[in-house]
C-alpha cells in the first residue's frame, strides 16, 4: 500500500522546491524568523548543531572533538523553538531547531521565531534534502568546504506553508515514524557492536591460547597475556622484526619523482586501507628506496592528536606494494623475519588487547599521544610455531570474514533505513505524499518498506 497524494499541485515558482501542494502557502524565511546575538551567558550548557541530529547538547555527544573556547562570553544564546545555523554547513544539512536551552558558537547564526507555525514541521522542513539543496544554491565562498550562507541571502528563502493543522499532522506523523526507524537503526547499530565485540574475542582469543582448547597452558609471566600454550615462547615484538624504522616527510626540494606516500589518514581504526584522497610527493632517490614498502609490511600510526588513533595498523598487500608506495614519517614500518607471519602480527596488532599496550606505552605528557619503534618492539608476545601461525591466521581470515559479512549486511539496512526516513520527511514536508488522515493513525502504510511511497517524493 502506497501514500497518497494530494489531489492537486502547483509549481512553487522555486527550482529546488519544485511542485507542492495547490493550498499551500509560500512566505519569504524573514517573516518567520528575525536573528538574534544574546550572548554573556556563560553558564549556559554548550549545544551543538549536527547534520544528523540537530541541535544538541555537545556533552551528549562523544564525537564532537571542537574544543570550546576559554571565554564563553561570546558564545549565543538558543532557546527553545530558535532555529540555530552553521553557515559554513548549511548545505550540508547543520540546520535545526532547538528544543534545548544553550549556548552555541559565535560563528554561528540564531534565529528568534516571530510566528505561530508548528515548530516541528518547520524543523524536519528546514533539514529536509530539498531546502538543503536550496542552501546549497544561497551558499557562497571560493572554497567549497568555507561556503557560507549569508542572511540576506537566507531571509528571502521561500518557506512552504500548509495550514496549521497540516502542519500538526506531519509533524506528529513524521515524530512516529522516524521513531520507529530509528528504533530499527538502534536494534542494527546494537548488532554492530555485538558483533565488534565477537570479532575482537575472537581474536584475542586466537591469539593468546590458540585453537586447541586441550593444549596444555603455562604462565606467561605477562599480566595482558595471561596464560599461553605450554609450547608458545614469549618474546619482545623487537626480536620478530627485520625492519622497525619510520618514513619520510616528503616534499624535496630536489626530488624529481612523485611517489605516493601514505599517511595515518589512509588507514582505518580496523585495520584498513582507504586510498581516496592519497597524496604523492616529490622525494629524493636515497628517501625512496629507504621508505618503499613492500609486500607484508607492517605499517603503524605512531603520532595522532587522539589516543583512539594510535597505534593503527595496516598490512601492505601485493595490491598496495605494486602502487609503489613509501609512508610518512608519523608511521613505522615494521617487517617481519621470516619466522613470523605477518598476517599473524597483523592480527596481533589489530586487537584491543595490543591496543592497550599502545595506549600504555605511547608518551601523552604532551596531550598527544606519541608511540616510536622502540616503545613498539617492547610490546610482548606470545609466539606459536610457524605451522600454526598460518593455521591460526587462516581461521581467523575465515572466522572474522563471517563477522565481517554480518556488520556490512548490518551496515547497509542502516544506510537504507536512513535513506528512506530521509524521504519520508522530504515527501510529507512538501507534500509530495498526503498524510493527514494517517498522522493519528497507528496503522499507517509501513513507511520503511521498498516503494511505500513514490519515487518522485524522495526528492
Amino acid at each position: 500500500m502506497s501514500f497518497p497524494r494530494y489531489p492537486e499541485y502547483k509549481d512553487s515558482g522555486v527550482e529546488w522546491l519544485r511542485e507542492v501542494p495547490t493550498p499551500w502557502r509560500l512566505c519569504p524565511f524573514w517573516t518567520l524568523f528575525r536573528r538574534t546575538k544574546r550572548t554573556g551567558y556563560v553558564e549556559e550548557q554548550l549545544l551543538s548543531v549536527y547534520r544528523d541530529h540537530g541541535v544538541v547538547p555537545k556533552a551528549s555527544r562523544d564525537d564532537n572533538n571542537n574544543k570550546p573556547s576559554d571565554d564563553l562570553s561570546p558564545y549565543q544564546l538558543v532557546a527553545p523553538g530558535d532555529l540555530a545555523i552553521n553557515k559554513m554547513k548549511a548545505w550540508q544539512g547543520s540546520v535545526a531547531i532547538s528544543q534545548h536551552r544553550g549556548i552555541v558558537s559565535p560563528a554561528y547564526f540564531v534565529y528568534e521565531a516571530t510566528h505561530s507555525e508548528n515548530p516541528r514541521y518547520l524543523h524536519y522542513l528546514f533539514r529536509s534534502p530539498r531546502y538543503i539543496t536550496g542552501y546549497l544554491s544561497l551558499s557562497k565562498g571560493i572554497r567549497v568546504n568555507q561556503w557560507d550562507l549569508e542572511p540576506q541571502d537566507h531571509s528571502r528563502m521561500p518557506v512552504v506553508l500548509p495550514s496549521s493543522a497540516e502542519q500538526n499532522a506531519i509533524a506528529t506523523f513524521l515524530d512516529r515514524e522516524t521513531a520507529k526507524i530509528d528504533a530499527l537503526v538502534a536494534e542494527q547499530e546494537k548488532l554492530i557492536a555485538l558483533l565488534q565485540e565477537k570479532r575482537q574475542a575472537v581474536i584475542s582469543h586466537a591469539v593468546t591460547k590458540g585453537l586447541d582448547p586441550n593444549v596444555p597452558m603455562k604462565d606467561s609471566g605477562v599480566e595482558w597475556l595471561g596464560e599461553v600454550p605450554i609450547h608458545w615462547e614469549v618474546s619482545p615484538f623487537k626480536w620478530l622484526l627485520d625492519r622497525n624504522d619510520g618514513g619520510v616527510w616528503g616534499d624535496d626540494p630536489d626530488g624529481t619523482d612523485d611517489t605516493l606516500v601514505l599517511r595515518s589518514t589512509e588507514q582505518t581504526v580496523d585495520g584498513q586501507w582507504r586510498l581516496e584522497n592519497a597524496a604523492t610527493r616529490k622525494l629524493s632517490a636515497t628517501e625512496r628506496a629507504a621508505a618503499l614498502l613492500e609486500s607484508g609490511d607492517l605499517v603503524v600510526t605512531k603520532s595522532s592528536g587522539s589516543s583512539l588513533h594510535i597505534g593503527k595498523t595496516t598490512l601492505v598487500t601485493d595490491e598496495i606494494a605494486q602502487l609503489g608506495c613509501c609512508y610518512s614519517n608519523f608511521m613505522q614500518r615494521l617487517r617481519m623475519k621470516p619466522s613470523f607471519s605477518p598476517l599473524l602480527a597483523w592480527y596481533i596488532l589489530n586487537n584491543d588487547i595490543a591496543r592497550l599496550q599502545f595506549d600504555l606505552l605511547s608518551n601523552s605528557t604532551t596531550g598527544l599521544a606519541n608511540l616510536n619503534g622502540t616503545m613498539i618492539g617492547q610490546m610482548m608476545l606470545a609466539i606459536p610455531p610457524g605451522e600454526e601461525q598460518t593455521a591460526i591466521a587462516t581461521f581467523l581470515d575465515r572466522e572474522t570474514a563471517k563477522l565481517d559479512t554480518l556488520m556490512t549486511e548490518a551496515r547497509s539496512a542502516i544506510t537504507l533505513l536512513q535513506e528512506r526516513r530521509t524521504a519520508l520527511i522530504s515527501a510529507a514536508v512538501t507534500g509530495q505524499i498526503d498524510v493527514r488522515g494517517l498522522a493519528g493513525s497507528a496503522n499507517a502504510p509501513d513507511s520503511i518498506a521498498a516503494s511505500a511511497y513514490p519515487a518522485s517524493a524522495g526528492g
